[in-house]
């Protein structure tokens, strides 16, 4: 993984925040060894974006820090209620000309992922207006040159991953500090 990427340890719930509220975001990270080579191949586009590969379930989403507990036992719930999953991963795809992203496309585990990440926002404190309509994927390069989205689109084109999907984690964000895993949630129970 590259140098000064946050890796995906369990911080537990009493992980320090600081001020009144904390930007949180809810992930599927991309295990070994393609996280890391997804990660290196993001930087190597030119994108100092320094999240690690990850599906994203919860966009960054601004809460009060009060709130935090009452988050972590709806993502408890959420956990509970869903069962592990393969998740694969296969070729490219891109969302231009909308927004300038690369993307490694999700094959198998989509629907899974819709279900975490409908469930996820079901939580008052987490609905939010998106954007665009929800689509998995990992993102390997965002707005960037022309020809650094062309170049890793093609590079990646062949790439496939298949893994099982037995956790999702939650991440902070206090705004001085890069995003931290903060605690992962087992699915099943």
């Amino acid at each position: 993984m590259a140098e000064g990427v946050a890796r995906s340890v369990d911080q537990g719930p009493g992980a320090p925040v600081t001020g009144d509220s904390v930007q949180i975001g809810i992930a599927v990270d991309i295990p070994e060894p393609w996280g890391s080579l997804l990660t290196r191949r993001r930087l190597e586009a030119g994108d100092h974006n320094t999240v690690p590969a990850h599906v994203t379930l919860l966009g960054p989403t601004e809460i009060p820090v009060t709130a935090l507990p009452g988050v972590e036992r709806h993502l408890a719930r959420v956990a509970a209620a869903h069962l592990p999953f393969t998740l694969h991963l296969r070729g490219t795809g891109t969302f231009r000309p909308v927004t300038q992203v690369v993307f490694v496309a999700v094959a198998a585990g989509i629907s899974e992922c819709e279900l975490l990440a409908a469930a996820i926002n079901a939580a008052p404190q987490l609905r939010r207006e998106l954007r665009f309509p929800y689509h998995p994927h990992v993102t390997v390069a965002q707005d960037v040159a022309p020809e650094a989205l062309d170049r890793v689109y093609e590079d990646l084109a062949d790439f496939s991953a298949m893994f099982e999907v037995d956790h999702f984690t939650l991440f902070s964000h206090s705004g001085e500090t890069r995003w931290q895993p903060r605690r992962d949630f087992r699915l099943g129970g």
